[in-house]
């Protein structure tokens, strides 16, 4: 008796108890919440892991057979993050269970599906119900915009705290390994934004506030968030090279957050956080600078102070760090965020001579030379002195120059091969007006 055709049955307990007899049981507990039955096997290989992105197709019926719910119908295959609640319980269990390819029916109780509600007009309550699915692809979670950081968790952690910047990470372990090579293994502690100073990439670093104590996960890094284009020669990595990390989360301590400190704590801590982003720009790690930076701006943009003196010191601190952020941001090439940090900027101070200059810079490398003139110029009016403003004034004379020619040569082109064009047109609509040739008269 194969399981499609027991869902027709009237006596739903006894098709349960064939889908019992033929299947495994899958909850952690082994309570027989979820029973599945392969009909199709999967590819060889791993399977999804917590957090990963899963996308497949299902169908949803009663134990009498009615169907509920169907992607296929809808055409579309349903994409989530599995193990992470944002399904049916038993879709979480079942899903981890299955290979890339599969095809499975599950049998799930009410406890693991739709519990004493039910679903109106679909599901009465208390009801066990049967999916069948195909999964077809997964794969790990995003934790970076640009893709750089994918993550798979291994080992769910505990509880809902995450170390967040300036956290004291004890006791990590972590294992690197480039391709099949591990190249480094060890328990290591740090300040998270500081692992740089411990020879953890940065990767590994901007993940902590994703992880939760007691997790282990593997992290798949880009050059970018590994060891970049210098690579790291005691770990005998080569430049631009992909790398992975297995990390074990045991222990940390928060810092802690802007709302829970006064303002003469953040003032202490802003001295020390400054000169720590001011070490990183010298040894040119404009990352780990970003995080230093930015840390001051949260604790501080918002204060006031309690007088002129103070106010005048909070907003000496901010700003230099918008200009500090905008020299990072310029040499990662990140040219939309020098140009938001250095409007910080000139938003109190109209003549800020740095600011005015990075802004013009950032512009000028988008091509956006009327503008960045400008900016040059007006770094001029506040300083006159100021012989890199006038050298990139000239330099944005010519690109505009450049680009004038450009576009001439361009139109110029465009419109020869419309003269062209029209001429082709000419000519063929002639030859059916006077299909032969004209005869000249004397």
């Amino acid at each position: 008796m194969t399981t499609d055709r027991f869902l027709d049955m009237d006596d739903q307990s006894a098709a349960a108890a064939v889908f019992t007899a033929k299947g495994i049981d899958v909850t952690p507990n082994k309570d027989q919440g979820v029973i599945k039955v392969v009909k199709r096997q999967g590819d060889n290989g791993d399977r999804p892991m917590i957090g990963d992105k899963v996308t497949l197709h299902y169908t949803g019926k009663l134990l009498s057979g009615k169907k509920f719910d169907c992607s296929r119908q809808r055409k579309e295959p349903f994409c989530f993050n599995v193990g992470k609640g944002q399904v049916l319980k038993a879709w979480d269990i079942g899903v981890l269970s299955m290979r890339r390819g599969e095809v499975c029916t599950l049998l799930c109780k009410p406890e693991y599906a739709y519990g004493s509600a039910g679903n109106p007009d679909k599901i009465p309550p208390n009801s066990s119900v049967v999916f069948e699915m195909e999964l077809l692809n997964f794969e790990g979670e995003v934790l970076s915009e640009d893709g750089g950081i994918i993550r798979r968790i291994k080992v769910k952690g505990d509880g809902y705290s995450n170390p967040n910047d300036g956290a004291n990470v004890d006791g990590i372990h972590v294992e690197g390994r480039c391709g099949d090579r591990l190249f480094d293994c060890r328990d290591v502690s740090f300040t998270v934004g500081q692992g740089e100073d411990k020879g953890i990439p940065l990767g590994v670093d901007r993940a902590m506030d994703k992880m939760q104590k007691g997790e282990c996960c593997l992290l798949q890094l880009k050059p970018k968030y590994g060891f970049g284009n210098e690579g790291k020669p005691e770990f005998k990595i080569g430049p631009d090279k992909e790398i992975a990390y297995e990390v074990t989360l045991k222990d940390f301590t928060r810092a802690k957050e802007s709302w829970e400190m006064d303002l003469s704590e953040k003032l202490e801590l802003t001295a020390a956080v400054k000169s720590k982003g001011n070490q990183y720009v010298k040894a040119g790690r404009y990352h780990q600078a970003v995080i230093q930076y930015q840390r001051i701006i949260s604790w501080l943009e918002l204060e006031c102070g309690s007088g002129m003196e103070q106010y005048k010191k909070i907003q000496d601190y901010v700003m230099t760090a918008h200009l500090n952020l905008a020299l990072c941001f310029l040499r990662l090439k990140e040219f939309s965020q020098v140009v938001d940090n250095c409007n910080k900027v000139i938003e109190q101070d109209a003549s800020n001579e740095k600011a005015l200059y990075r802004r013009g810079e950032a512009r000028l490398l988008r091509n956006e030379y009327n503008l960045a003139l400008l900016d040059f110029q007006r770094v001029l009016e506040v300083n006159p002195s100021n012989r890199a403003a006038r050298g990139q004034i000239s330099k944005c004379q010519n690109k505009m120059k450049e680009h004038q020619a450009q576009e001439k040569m361009i139109y110029a082109n465009m419109f020869q091969k419309f003269a062209e064009r029209d001429s082709k047109v000419c000519k063929h609509s002639l030859r059916h007006i006077f299909p032969f040739p004209l005869l000249s008269f004397v």
